[in-house]
């Protein structure tokens, strides 16, 4: 535990001393994002590297306290060291093609085939995949095949979810936060503390971040953070659906780990997902810029940045605690619950949304 709560210190404190020297040599040298267009929320130029910061911290800390010294089979230091090479060479494609984006531009189908490249060499080469459904629906081994193009896909799906709910000031950082810090927890009781550290790690460099993204940011983290934060958490859920049952304590053996991730990033799922059904209705890319988001339309009923995110970090630890009864339903069961909270904020959100609008007609 001690070793945990040093990684969580060390990430945390690199952010927090770092990030001031950050934002002036970005500003010094212009790599501001302006509010140029109308979705955007920001009211004045902001710094958009801070993802630079989010990664160095994660990885610092993740790697100075790595530690298999606990792993006594050849087998389990083989698998440890061959998932951090994996992790480190895989972040650093998508750390780099974040930076260009966040300096230059880079177009969404450039960044899909990065995604797809990334999502390859975890499945394929890191093995780090979805075996089976474990009971959702009756299902549980799944062909090989399906296996590659699930992993894929949830990949891609969860990578992209963190980097279109980076919309307003804390929303992303604060959602990364209470996933990998979920996560960790939930790692801890699965006595696996190599993947606890990347959890910590992570959410440790969040919290410090959000000391300086929250409204009124001073700082984005651009898609540099987005795209990192999206492919930490993916491995993360992985794992952490896969994780033997054999290896965890009474309680959690009756929690179903598939609902409990799809749970614990219902916010980007969700989200995503609206936005996409909407985009495809209109005959627009799914990949479109637009202010649709759940976010914008709570903006839209009149809640500040600071109560939004709120909101939203309320409902995201809501539904965490929604798939715990699935220690009393099967999976299936314990899934429509968690979609049906999903279902239930959607409609506030838009029932508020209608009559804010139907408020501003009446006064015009």
């Amino acid at each position: 535990m001690a070793i945990l709560i040093l990684v969580f210190i060390t990430a945390f404190a690199v952010v927090l001393y770092s990030t001031p020297a950050l934002i002036k040599v970005a500003v010094l040298k212009r790599l501001i994002d302006l509010p140029s267009e109308d979705r955007k929320v920001h009211k004045r130029a902001v710094p958009t590297i801070g993802g630079i910061i989010i990664y160095a911290a994660t990885l610092f800390s993740f790697s100075l306290w790595y530690n298999i010294d606990d792993l006594h089979e050849y087998d389990q230091i083989y698998e440890s060291v061959k998932e951090f090479k994996i992790l480190v060479a895989t972040s650093l494609v998508l750390f780099f093609v974040g930076v260009k984006d966040d300096i230059i531009g880079t177009s969404p189908v450039k960044k899909l085939f990065a995604n797809i490249l990334v999502g390859l060499i975890l499945v394929l080469m890191g093995d780090i995949r979805i075996t089976g459904l474990h009971g959702i629906f009756g299902i549980n081994e799944i062909p090989q095949w399906g296996s590659i193009f699930l992993s894929l896909f949830t990949y891609i799906v969860v990578v992209n979810a963190m980097n279109l709910i980076d919309g307003i000031d804390g929303l992303a950082a604060g959602v990364g936060f209470i996933a990998s810090s979920v996560f960790g927890i939930w790692f801890i009781f699965a006595n696996e503390y190599t993947l606890a550290s990347l959890s910590f790690s992570l959410s440790g460099a969040l919290l410090g971040f959000l000391i300086f993204n929250f409204s009124p940011a001073k700082i984005f983290m651009g898609d540099s953070g987005s795209l990192i934060i999206g492919m930490f958490i993916c491995v993360l859920s992985i794992k952490l659906i896969e994780y033997p049952v054999t290896r965890v304590d009474d309680f959690w053996v009756h929690i179903s780990n598939s609902i409990f991730v799809i749970a614990t990033l219902s916010y980007p799922l969700t989200d995503t997902l609206r936005i996409f059904i909407l985009r495809a209705a209109k005959g627009q890319s799914p990949f479109a810029a637009d202010r649709n988001h759940l976010h914008h339309r709570l903006l839209d009923c009149g809640f500040s940045h600071v109560k939004t995110v709120i909101i939203i970090y309320v409902f995201s630890l809501l539904t965490v605690a929604v798939s715990l009864l699935s220690y009393y339903l099967n999976p299936s069961l314990s899934l429509f619950a968690v979609l049906g909270c999903s279902a239930i904020f959607i409609l506030m959100v838009h029932l508020c949304y209608k009559s804010e609008q139907k408020k501003k007609s009446i006064i015009k």
